[in-house]
Protein backbone atom coordinates (compact mmCIF):
# COMPACT_ATOMS: atom_id res chain seq x y z
CA UNK A 1 0.00 0.00 0.00
CA UNK A 2 3.15 2.11 0.98
CA UNK A 3 4.17 1.71 -2.52
CA UNK A 4 1.15 2.76 -4.49
CA UNK A 5 1.11 5.70 -2.28
CA UNK A 6 4.45 6.76 -3.17
CA UNK A 7 3.72 6.48 -7.10
CA UNK A 8 0.64 8.02 -7.02
CA UNK A 9 2.12 10.94 -4.46
CA UNK A 10 4.81 11.26 -7.33
CA UNK A 11 2.21 11.16 -10.27
CA UNK A 12 0.59 14.15 -9.04
CA UNK A 13 3.29 16.11 -7.66
CA UNK A 14 5.49 15.63 -10.93
CA UNK A 15 3.27 18.25 -12.73
CA UNK A 16 2.52 20.58 -9.98
CA UNK A 17 0.97 22.91 -11.88
CA UNK A 18 -1.49 21.44 -13.09
CA UNK A 19 -2.51 19.47 -10.52
CA UNK A 20 -3.57 22.67 -8.50
CA UNK A 21 -4.94 23.92 -11.17
CA UNK A 22 -7.61 20.49 -11.25
CA UNK A 23 -7.76 20.72 -7.25
CA UNK A 24 -8.85 24.34 -7.62
CA UNK A 25 -11.15 23.46 -9.79
CA UNK A 26 -12.34 21.14 -7.33
CA UNK A 27 -12.72 23.77 -4.74
CA UNK A 28 -14.34 26.60 -6.91
CA UNK A 29 -16.67 23.92 -7.40
CA UNK A 30 -17.70 22.84 -4.08
CA UNK A 31 -16.82 26.43 -2.40
CA UNK A 32 -19.63 27.79 -4.77
CA UNK A 33 -21.86 25.44 -4.31
CA UNK A 34 -21.91 25.66 -0.40
CA UNK A 35 -22.53 29.28 -0.79
CA UNK A 36 -25.59 28.78 -3.33
CA UNK A 37 -27.17 26.43 -0.98
CA UNK A 38 -26.83 28.73 1.88
CA UNK A 39 -28.18 31.58 0.58
CA UNK A 40 -31.14 29.91 -0.92
CA UNK A 41 -32.07 27.86 1.88
CA UNK A 42 -31.33 30.85 4.28
CA UNK A 43 -33.22 33.10 2.28
CA UNK A 44 -36.03 30.59 2.26
CA UNK A 45 -35.90 30.37 5.78
CA UNK A 46 -35.68 33.74 6.30
CA UNK A 47 -39.04 34.58 4.16
CA UNK A 48 -41.02 31.29 5.64
CA UNK A 49 -40.06 32.77 9.18
CA UNK A 50 -41.36 36.13 8.33
CA UNK A 51 -44.59 34.49 7.19
CA UNK A 52 -44.71 32.33 9.85
CA UNK A 53 -44.22 35.23 12.90
CA UNK A 54 -46.96 37.35 10.94
CA UNK A 55 -49.78 35.19 11.08
CA UNK A 56 -51.40 32.29 13.22
CA UNK A 57 -50.05 28.60 12.09
CA UNK A 58 -53.71 27.35 11.55
CA UNK A 59 -56.62 29.60 11.22
CA UNK A 60 -60.19 28.08 12.14
CA UNK A 61 -62.44 30.58 10.18
CA UNK A 62 -66.62 30.24 10.19
CA UNK A 63 -66.54 28.86 6.42
CA UNK A 64 -66.66 25.70 5.61
CA UNK A 65 -64.60 23.86 2.96
CA UNK A 66 -67.74 22.20 0.89
CA UNK A 67 -71.20 23.84 0.42
CA UNK A 68 -73.41 21.97 2.84
CA UNK A 69 -76.29 19.89 1.44
CA UNK A 70 -79.78 21.46 1.39
CA UNK A 71 -81.88 20.12 3.50
CA UNK A 72 -84.73 19.28 1.21
CA UNK A 73 -82.35 17.69 -1.23
CA UNK A 74 -81.93 15.30 2.25
CA UNK A 75 -85.39 13.97 1.76
CA UNK A 76 -86.12 13.93 -1.58
CA UNK A 77 -83.92 12.46 -4.76
CA UNK A 78 -85.93 13.14 -7.26
CA UNK A 79 -86.13 17.05 -6.82
CA UNK A 80 -83.00 19.19 -6.66
CA UNK A 81 -82.48 22.64 -4.87
CA UNK A 82 -79.66 25.10 -5.54
CA UNK A 83 -78.71 28.05 -3.60
CA UNK A 84 -81.37 28.21 -1.03
CA UNK A 85 -81.04 29.56 2.33
CA UNK A 86 -82.94 31.34 5.23
CA UNK A 87 -83.56 34.96 4.85
CA UNK A 88 -80.89 35.86 7.75
CA UNK A 89 -77.85 33.57 7.87
CA UNK A 90 -76.30 33.09 11.46
CA UNK A 91 -72.28 34.11 10.96
CA UNK A 92 -69.89 33.24 13.36
CA UNK A 93 -68.26 29.64 14.73
CA UNK A 94 -71.13 28.29 16.95
CA UNK A 95 -69.87 27.75 20.23
CA UNK A 96 -66.38 29.01 19.75
CA UNK A 97 -65.52 28.54 23.88
CA UNK A 98 -66.82 24.62 23.73
CA UNK A 99 -64.62 24.39 20.72
CA UNK A 100 -61.36 25.72 22.16
CA UNK A 101 -61.69 23.81 24.99
CA UNK A 102 -62.08 20.40 22.84
CA UNK A 103 -59.00 21.47 21.44
CA UNK A 104 -56.76 22.62 23.98
CA UNK A 105 -57.63 19.06 25.66
CA UNK A 106 -54.93 17.45 22.34
CA UNK A 107 -53.48 20.18 20.58
CA UNK A 108 -50.34 20.59 20.97
CA UNK A 109 -49.71 24.44 21.05
CA UNK A 110 -51.95 27.51 22.36
CA UNK A 111 -55.53 28.35 21.21
CA UNK A 112 -56.99 32.00 20.72
CA UNK A 113 -60.10 33.66 19.61
CA UNK A 114 -60.48 36.22 17.63
CA UNK A 115 -62.85 38.70 15.47
CA UNK A 116 -61.52 39.68 11.35
CA UNK A 117 -63.21 42.03 9.87
CA UNK A 118 -63.42 44.73 7.31
CA UNK A 119 -63.27 48.43 7.63
CA UNK A 120 -62.74 51.46 6.49
CA UNK A 121 -60.35 53.66 8.92
CA UNK A 122 -60.91 57.84 8.75
CA UNK A 123 -58.48 60.39 10.11
CA UNK A 124 -57.61 63.96 8.64
CA UNK A 125 -59.67 63.63 5.69
CA UNK A 126 -58.06 60.47 4.74
CA UNK A 127 -60.06 57.07 3.73
CA UNK A 128 -58.32 54.05 4.29
CA UNK A 129 -59.59 50.21 3.99
CA UNK A 130 -57.75 47.98 6.25
CA UNK A 131 -58.18 44.28 8.12
CA UNK A 132 -59.16 44.77 11.73
CA UNK A 133 -58.37 42.41 14.24
CA UNK A 134 -60.05 41.82 17.22
CA UNK A 135 -58.17 40.02 19.92
CA UNK A 136 -58.15 38.43 23.66
CA UNK A 137 -54.43 40.03 24.29
CA UNK A 138 -53.69 37.31 26.82
CA UNK A 139 -54.59 35.30 24.35
CA UNK A 140 -52.55 36.50 21.87
CA UNK A 141 -49.66 36.36 23.60
CA UNK A 142 -49.35 33.08 22.96
CA UNK A 143 -50.38 32.25 19.37
CA UNK A 144 -48.65 35.49 17.67
CA UNK A 145 -45.54 37.65 18.03
CA UNK A 146 -47.61 40.95 18.05
CA UNK A 147 -46.34 41.89 22.00
CA UNK A 148 -42.59 41.66 20.83
CA UNK A 149 -43.32 43.21 17.61
CA UNK A 150 -44.72 46.25 19.20
CA UNK A 151 -42.72 49.52 18.84
CA UNK A 152 -44.31 52.07 20.51
CA UNK A 153 -47.53 51.07 23.26
CA UNK A 154 -47.64 47.10 25.03
CA UNK A 155 -50.59 44.88 23.35
CA UNK A 156 -52.14 45.43 26.86
CA UNK A 157 -52.41 48.89 26.45
CA UNK A 158 -55.68 47.73 24.36
CA UNK A 159 -57.14 47.82 27.88
CA UNK A 160 -56.40 51.20 29.02
CA UNK A 161 -58.59 53.03 26.48
CA UNK A 162 -62.03 52.95 25.23
CA UNK A 163 -62.27 51.11 22.12
CA UNK A 164 -58.10 51.52 21.94
CA UNK A 165 -56.65 50.62 18.55
CA UNK A 166 -52.98 49.41 17.46
CA UNK A 167 -51.78 50.06 14.22
CA UNK A 168 -49.14 48.76 12.02
CA UNK A 169 -46.58 51.38 11.42
CA UNK A 170 -46.83 51.64 7.94
CA UNK A 171 -50.62 52.27 7.86
CA UNK A 172 -49.95 54.88 10.75
CA UNK A 173 -47.47 56.47 8.33
CA UNK A 174 -50.48 56.66 5.74
CA UNK A 175 -52.68 58.21 7.93
CA UNK A 176 -50.12 60.55 9.65
CA UNK A 177 -51.18 59.51 13.15
CA UNK A 178 -49.49 58.68 16.36
CA UNK A 179 -49.89 57.02 19.77
CA UNK A 180 -52.48 59.14 21.37
CA UNK A 181 -54.67 60.41 17.96
CA UNK A 182 -57.99 59.88 17.46
CA UNK A 183 -59.80 58.23 14.71
CA UNK A 184 -63.01 56.40 13.47
CA UNK A 185 -63.58 53.05 12.07
CA UNK A 186 -66.85 52.37 10.18
CA UNK A 187 -67.66 49.13 8.30
CA UNK A 188 -71.44 48.31 6.52
CA UNK A 189 -72.75 46.21 9.16
CA UNK A 190 -72.07 47.54 12.52
CA UNK A 191 -72.05 51.27 14.31
CA UNK A 192 -69.25 53.41 13.60
CA UNK A 193 -66.55 53.80 16.31
CA UNK A 194 -64.30 56.77 17.54
CA UNK A 195 -61.27 54.92 18.99
CA UNK A 196 -57.53 56.21 20.22
CA UNK A 197 -54.31 54.98 18.79
CA UNK A 198 -52.18 53.05 21.82
CA UNK A 199 -49.76 51.34 20.66
CA UNK A 200 -47.92 51.16 16.88
CA UNK A 201 -46.52 47.53 15.50
CA UNK A 202 -44.17 46.26 12.93
CA UNK A 203 -43.98 43.27 11.88
CA UNK A 204 -41.34 43.42 8.95
CA UNK A 205 -43.93 42.39 6.36
CA UNK A 206 -45.13 45.13 4.54
CA UNK A 207 -48.90 43.87 3.73
CA UNK A 208 -49.26 43.57 7.51
CA UNK A 209 -47.30 46.69 8.60
CA UNK A 210 -49.41 49.10 6.12
CA UNK A 211 -53.01 46.87 6.29
CA UNK A 212 -53.60 46.14 9.49
CA UNK A 213 -55.26 47.23 12.81
CA UNK A 214 -55.79 45.35 16.26
CA UNK A 215 -58.91 45.98 18.32
CA UNK A 216 -60.66 44.55 21.24
CA UNK A 217 -63.11 41.70 20.67
CA UNK A 218 -65.36 43.96 21.98
CA UNK A 219 -64.22 46.24 19.58
CA UNK A 220 -64.27 44.69 16.93
CA UNK A 221 -67.94 42.82 17.39
CA UNK A 222 -69.52 46.37 18.02
CA UNK A 223 -67.67 47.29 14.76
CA UNK A 224 -69.33 43.65 12.68
CA UNK A 225 -72.73 44.59 14.79
CA UNK A 226 -72.65 41.12 16.13
CA UNK A 227 -72.24 40.59 20.24
CA UNK A 228 -70.39 37.20 21.13
CA UNK A 229 -69.06 37.06 17.54
CA UNK A 230 -65.99 34.58 17.08
CA UNK A 231 -65.88 33.83 13.44
CA UNK A 232 -61.90 32.62 13.55
CA UNK A 233 -60.10 30.72 16.13
CA UNK A 234 -55.57 31.42 15.89
CA UNK A 235 -53.91 28.50 16.64
CA UNK A 236 -50.22 28.26 17.30
CA UNK A 237 -48.63 24.54 16.71
CA UNK A 238 -45.46 23.72 18.99
CA UNK A 239 -44.19 22.19 15.57
CA UNK A 240 -44.50 24.25 12.71
CA UNK A 241 -43.36 22.08 10.41
CA UNK A 242 -46.76 19.68 11.48
CA UNK A 243 -49.25 22.61 11.14
CA UNK A 244 -50.61 20.95 7.68
CA UNK A 245 -51.55 18.08 9.42
CA UNK A 246 -52.96 19.20 12.29
CA UNK A 247 -55.23 21.82 11.03
CA UNK A 248 -56.54 18.48 8.62
CA UNK A 249 -57.73 16.79 12.32
CA UNK A 250 -58.20 20.12 13.68
CA UNK A 251 -61.02 20.50 10.38
CA UNK A 252 -62.38 16.66 10.48
CA UNK A 253 -63.05 17.61 14.78
CA UNK A 254 -64.75 20.92 14.49
CA UNK A 255 -66.00 20.86 11.04
CA UNK A 256 -65.23 24.17 10.00
CA UNK A 257 -62.52 25.13 7.56
CA UNK A 258 -58.98 25.05 9.35
CA UNK A 259 -56.14 26.21 6.81
CA UNK A 260 -52.65 25.58 7.72
CA UNK A 261 -49.93 28.24 6.59
CA UNK A 262 -48.54 26.51 4.34
CA UNK A 263 -52.16 26.12 2.39
CA UNK A 264 -52.55 29.80 2.41
CA UNK A 265 -49.11 30.28 1.16
CA UNK A 266 -48.74 26.84 -1.15
CA UNK A 267 -48.07 29.08 -4.06
CA UNK A 268 -44.91 30.31 -2.58
CA UNK A 269 -43.68 27.14 -1.17
CA UNK A 270 -44.23 25.63 -4.78
CA UNK A 271 -42.41 28.09 -6.10
CA UNK A 272 -39.82 27.51 -3.41
CA UNK A 273 -39.46 23.57 -4.93
CA UNK A 274 -39.05 25.07 -8.33
CA UNK A 275 -35.97 27.19 -6.84
CA UNK A 276 -34.55 24.25 -4.88
CA UNK A 277 -34.48 22.36 -7.83
CA UNK A 278 -33.09 24.84 -9.85
CA UNK A 279 -30.59 24.78 -7.75
CA UNK A 280 -29.54 21.53 -7.61
CA UNK A 281 -29.10 21.65 -11.35
CA UNK A 282 -26.82 24.60 -11.14
CA UNK A 283 -24.74 22.77 -8.37
CA UNK A 284 -24.54 19.51 -10.14
CA UNK A 285 -23.45 21.20 -13.71
CA UNK A 286 -20.69 23.47 -11.17
CA UNK A 287 -19.47 20.10 -9.97
CA UNK A 288 -19.80 18.26 -13.27
CA UNK A 289 -17.34 20.95 -14.97
CA UNK A 290 -15.02 20.51 -11.58
CA UNK A 291 -14.93 16.68 -12.21
CA UNK A 292 -13.70 17.53 -16.27
CA UNK A 293 -10.40 18.73 -14.29
CA UNK A 294 -10.04 15.66 -12.68
CA UNK A 295 -10.52 13.34 -15.66
CA UNK A 296 -7.98 15.63 -18.30
CA UNK A 297 -5.61 15.57 -15.21
CA UNK A 298 -5.58 11.47 -15.02
CA UNK A 299 -6.03 11.47 -18.58
CA UNK A 300 -2.70 13.44 -19.30
CA UNK A 301 -1.31 11.23 -16.27
CA UNK A 302 -1.66 7.69 -18.26
CA UNK A 303 -0.82 8.98 -21.49
CA UNK A 304 2.27 10.50 -20.30
CA UNK A 305 3.06 7.44 -17.33
CA UNK A 306 2.88 4.95 -20.08
CA UNK A 307 5.36 2.97 -20.35
CA UNK A 308 6.33 3.39 -16.43
CA UNK A 309 2.75 1.08 -16.89
CA UNK A 310 3.92 -0.94 -18.67
CA UNK A 311 7.01 -1.30 -16.58
CA UNK A 312 5.00 -1.73 -13.67
CA UNK A 313 3.03 -4.45 -14.98
CA UNK A 314 5.88 -6.23 -16.11
CA UNK A 315 7.54 -6.51 -12.84
CA UNK A 316 4.42 -7.95 -11.30
CA UNK A 317 1.80 -5.41 -10.28
CA UNK A 318 -1.62 -6.49 -11.20
CA UNK A 319 -4.26 -4.67 -13.64
CA UNK A 320 -6.06 -3.78 -10.42
CA UNK A 321 -2.89 -2.25 -8.73
CA UNK A 322 -2.50 -0.04 -11.27
CA UNK A 323 -5.54 0.77 -11.67
CA UNK A 324 -5.98 1.63 -7.77
CA UNK A 325 -3.15 4.01 -8.54
CA UNK A 326 -4.74 6.12 -10.42
CA UNK A 327 -8.29 6.50 -9.00
CA UNK A 328 -5.81 7.18 -5.77
CA UNK A 329 -4.11 10.15 -7.88
CA UNK A 330 -8.25 11.67 -8.30
CA UNK A 331 -9.15 11.07 -4.65
CA UNK A 332 -6.03 12.98 -3.98
CA UNK A 333 -7.27 15.48 -6.18
CA UNK A 334 -10.53 15.34 -4.85
CA UNK A 335 -9.37 15.29 -0.92
CA UNK A 336 -7.42 18.43 -2.00
CA UNK A 337 -9.92 20.19 -3.83
CA UNK A 338 -12.68 19.26 -0.92
CA UNK A 339 -10.92 20.78 1.91
CA UNK A 340 -9.69 23.91 0.25
CA UNK A 341 -13.57 24.63 -1.24
CA UNK A 342 -15.12 23.90 2.06
CA UNK A 343 -12.75 27.00 3.38
CA UNK A 344 -13.54 29.12 0.57
CA UNK A 345 -17.40 28.37 0.81
CA UNK A 346 -17.36 29.53 4.32
CA UNK A 347 -15.31 32.72 3.34
CA UNK A 348 -17.62 33.34 0.71
CA UNK A 349 -20.44 32.97 2.66
CA UNK A 350 -19.25 35.27 5.21
CA UNK A 351 -18.54 37.94 1.78
CA UNK A 352 -22.13 37.37 0.95
CA UNK A 353 -23.95 37.63 4.35
CA UNK A 354 -21.95 41.31 4.66
CA UNK A 355 -23.61 42.43 1.57
CA UNK A 356 -26.60 44.93 2.17
CA UNK A 357 -30.03 44.69 0.74
CA UNK A 358 -32.92 46.00 1.35
CA UNK A 359 -36.08 44.70 0.37
CA UNK A 360 -39.83 46.26 -0.10
CA UNK A 361 -41.56 43.47 1.42
CA UNK A 362 -39.62 42.62 4.25
CA UNK A 363 -37.07 44.61 6.62
CA UNK A 364 -34.09 42.64 5.44
CA UNK A 365 -30.78 44.33 5.49
CA UNK A 366 -28.34 41.62 4.72
CA UNK A 367 -28.62 38.90 2.48
CA UNK A 368 -29.53 35.86 5.17
CA UNK A 369 -27.00 33.08 4.83
CA UNK A 370 -27.59 29.39 6.35
CA UNK A 371 -24.32 27.75 7.66
CA UNK A 372 -25.78 24.22 7.85
CA UNK A 373 -22.75 21.46 8.04
CA UNK A 374 -25.34 19.24 5.68
CA UNK A 375 -24.21 22.00 2.43
CA UNK A 376 -20.50 21.27 2.82
CA UNK A 377 -21.18 17.15 3.65
CA UNK A 378 -23.01 17.24 0.54
CA UNK A 379 -20.77 19.22 -1.68
CA UNK A 380 -17.86 17.30 -0.50
CA UNK A 381 -19.80 14.32 -0.79
CA UNK A 382 -20.65 15.14 -4.68
CA UNK A 383 -17.43 16.85 -5.18
CA UNK A 384 -14.89 13.66 -4.23
CA UNK A 385 -17.65 11.75 -6.27
CA UNK A 386 -17.30 13.06 -9.22
CA UNK A 387 -13.16 13.22 -8.82
CA UNK A 388 -13.16 9.60 -7.99
CA UNK A 389 -15.40 8.46 -11.19
CA UNK A 390 -13.53 10.99 -13.19
CA UNK A 391 -10.61 9.50 -12.55
CA UNK A 392 -11.83 5.86 -13.06
CA UNK A 393 -12.00 6.16 -16.33
CA UNK A 394 -8.63 6.85 -17.24
CA UNK A 395 -7.16 4.43 -14.71
CA UNK A 396 -9.08 1.83 -15.95
CA UNK A 397 -7.97 2.41 -19.45
CA UNK A 398 -4.24 2.41 -17.98
CA UNK A 399 -4.89 -0.95 -16.33
CA UNK A 400 -5.83 -2.32 -19.79
CA UNK A 401 -2.08 -1.56 -21.16
CA UNK A 402 -0.27 -4.19 -22.28
CA UNK A 403 3.39 -4.58 -21.49
CA UNK A 404 4.41 -6.44 -25.05
CA UNK A 405 3.21 -3.46 -27.33
CA UNK A 406 4.49 -0.60 -25.59
CA UNK A 407 7.81 -2.47 -25.00
CA UNK A 408 7.83 -3.48 -28.71
CA UNK A 409 6.65 -0.13 -29.60
CA UNK A 410 9.23 1.68 -27.89
CA UNK A 411 12.02 -0.75 -29.36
Amino acid sequence: MTLIFDIAWTHVTARLRQTLVGIFGVATGIGFSVMMAGLLEGSQKDFIRQLVDSMPHISVTDEQREVPAQPATKQFDVVEFRSLSTETERRGIKNPLALMEALESWFPGAVAPSVATKALIRSGGRDLAVSVIGIDPKREKTVSKLASQMIEGQLDSLYKASNAIILGDGLAEKLGVSVGASLSLATTKGAPVFARVVGLSHAGNRMTDDNQAVVLLKTAQILDGRTALINEIRIRADDVMAAEALANRVERQVGYKSTSWQESHQDILSAFQIRNAIMIMVVGAILLVASFGTYNIISTITHEKTRDIAIMKSVGLRSATVRSIFVLEAAMIGCAGTVIGWILGYMLCVLVGMIEFRSGFTDMTHLPILYAPKHYALAGTVGLLSSLIAGFFPARKAARVQPVDIIRGAS
